[in-house]
């Protein structure tokens, strides 16, 4: 039987969509050859998670969706995650459209490219193709070959040498409908002492069976520093899937701050590439686990520069049947001499049917470094408990209090305070 035939899409589909936004010819044969690995490549082989009864393909990719031409047009939903009156630089993308794009002029002075992926095909080609798939090859997987097969969105974000952006950069993905699908690729290029920050947020209104496939790609330069926080709330309805990576250059900075409150099932990995001498990568993320939910989360940094150094921290909070996966994964290559990493995962039990694993891996081919890790799974300390009650707490304030207090390290470092405050909106929620 045909991938065709097994879809909801077919190459016709796909071209076709791909002409009607006048993408460039290479772009075209890239998605058609995406289509065909699909066909051929297996799911990616995931720590303790099978993945293979997901919805990973059954989905419509190109749903459109009106534009509008101001934020105050945007959708409640939408609306809710931005600070409607001081935004200046936001895209929004539901479904594949990207029904807003606005950038500051002062921004665009300093050569700041900041736009959707559609219009930098067509007014930055040779730019993109430079730079895209170079990091997340497309033949990784099926998921990554389903991802550039449908690819319909996402931005691609220049920052030139020696420019610093000060004020955080934002996106915010929406999915909605039947078997809809939201599949942005995301192309961050931080030239030599740059500097930016970039936050997006992925939330879902109202449909079922619905899919979230989406790659960050991200280029540190030499002495550039690149922050990304992106904080997801999608629906027990959507199935997620996010693979990002990023490669640094010689005392480059790369952080990632995660936040993933999903309520349906969650695939994530994030790496790392520390290529240059004296490169640095910071990754901390949270999770809450609700219902029947999975989750296979992994943080991976590879070491490659002398010098680089590392820290990962993964912090997961699982209740009801719950299960979720944190690895973490620290290689150190042969000739990273004094390389430097380290790494913590941490899961806080509250049910009896909650499932938490925590799997720190080494992997050192150098003899020269420092590297370490630290992990954990447990449930509530009842003297804690005791202490707060003590005080006139109730004890399910009391576990709140203690709950909070695990996660907001990680919370508080979300550099936009509209998305921080999101971000602990959705942990009340999950917690009930």
């Amino acid at each position: 039987m045909s991938v065709d035939i097994q879809l909801r899409f077919n190459s016709e589909a796909i071209t076709e969509f791909s002409k009607a936004h006048s993408e460039p010819a290479w772009f075209l044969e890239k998605r058609l050859a995406g289509l065909k690995a699909a066909g051929e490549l297996q799911l990616p082989v995931l720590e303790k998670t099978k993945i293979d009864k997901w919805n990973f393909d059954q989905f419509e990719p190109f749903h459109s969706a009106d534009k509008v031409a101001s934020v105050q047009d945007l959708d409640d939903l939408v609306k809710s995650q931005v600070d409607v009156d001081s935004v200046k630089t936001l895209l929004v993308q539901k479904n594949a459209t990207t029904v807003f794009l606005s950038l500051d002029e002062e921004l665009t002075k300093q050569g700041v490219i900041f736009t959707d992926l559609a219009t930098a095909l067509k007014e930055h080609g040779e730019l993109v193709q430079k730079y895209l798939n170079t990091v997340v090859d497309y033949k990784e997987h099926k998921l990554t070959a389903l991802h550039s097969a449908v690819v319909n969105g996402g931005l691609f974000l220049y920052v030139p040498k020696n420019v610093e952006v000060k004020v955080p950069l934002q996106a915010v993905y929406e999915v909605a409908g039947e078997h809809a699908l939201v599949c942005p690729h995301v192309l961050i290029v931080a030239e030599t002492n740059s500097k930016v920050t970039y936050v997006d947020t992925y939330v879902s209104g109202e449909g079922k069976n619905m899919v979230a496939n989406s790659v960050v790609e991200v280029y540190v330069g030499a002495g550039a520093s690149v922050q990304v926080a992106s904080v997801r709330s999608l629906s027990e309805e959507v199935h997620d899937y996010s693979f990002r990576r990023a490669t640094v250059d010689r005392d480059g900075k790369m952080e990632w701050i995660l936040g993933e409150m999903n309520d349906g099932n969650t695939v994530a990995n994030n790496t790392t590439i520390l290529k240059g001498t004296a490169s640095l990568a910071e990754t901390k993320s949270i999770s809450v686990g609700t219902g029947s939910q999975r989750q296979n989360l992994t943080s991976q940094v590879q070491h490659i520069g002398t010098h680089s150094e590392s820290e990962m921290v993964s912090k997961a909070v699982m209740t009801d049947e719950a299960v979720s996966i944190l690895n973490g994964i620290t290689k150190i290559e042969k000739g990273a001499e004094k390389a430097n990493g380290e790494q913590a995962e941490n899961i806080l039990m509250l049910s009896e049917k909650a499932r938490g694993d925590a799997n720190p891996i080494l992997l050192i081919d150098e003899d020269d470094v420092k590297a370490g890790h630290a992990a954990s799974v447990g449930r509530f300390s009842e003297e804690s408990i005791y202490y707060l009650m003590s005080r006139g707490i109730s004890r399910q304030q009391a576990e709140r209090l203690i709950i909070l207090g695990f996660l907001d390290p990680v919370v508080a470092e979300i550099p936009v305070e509209e998305v921080r405050n999101r971000l602990r909106q959705a942990l009340e929620r999950k917690l009930g």
